[in-house]
């Protein structure tokens, strides 16, 4: 992960899954494009919590393995 100086600014997208009426229950995140190319992750029903901040490679290599059930669930 990477550290960036402020996410005040960041324009964050959620998904077209994230609300009750299509099935998706609310359940997702939102993500922004950062300085330096990185990416912001955080949930989108509580942002306050935290967020997670990825290099493209490593946003991709975690994608991967959400995709491949590597982190249960």
């Amino acid at each position: 992960m990477a550290k960036v100086d402020s996410l005040t600014h960041v324009e964050w997208r959620k998904s077209s899954f994230s609300g009750g009426s299509n099935g998706g229950g609310g359940e997702c995140l939102e993500v922004a494009s950062v300085s330096g190319g990185h990416v912001a992750v955080r949930d989108s029903k509580d942002p306050g919590v935290g967020t997670l901040v990825f290099s493209r490679t490593g946003m991709a290599a975690w994608l991967a393995g959400v995709k491949a059930g590597k982190f249960g669930g």
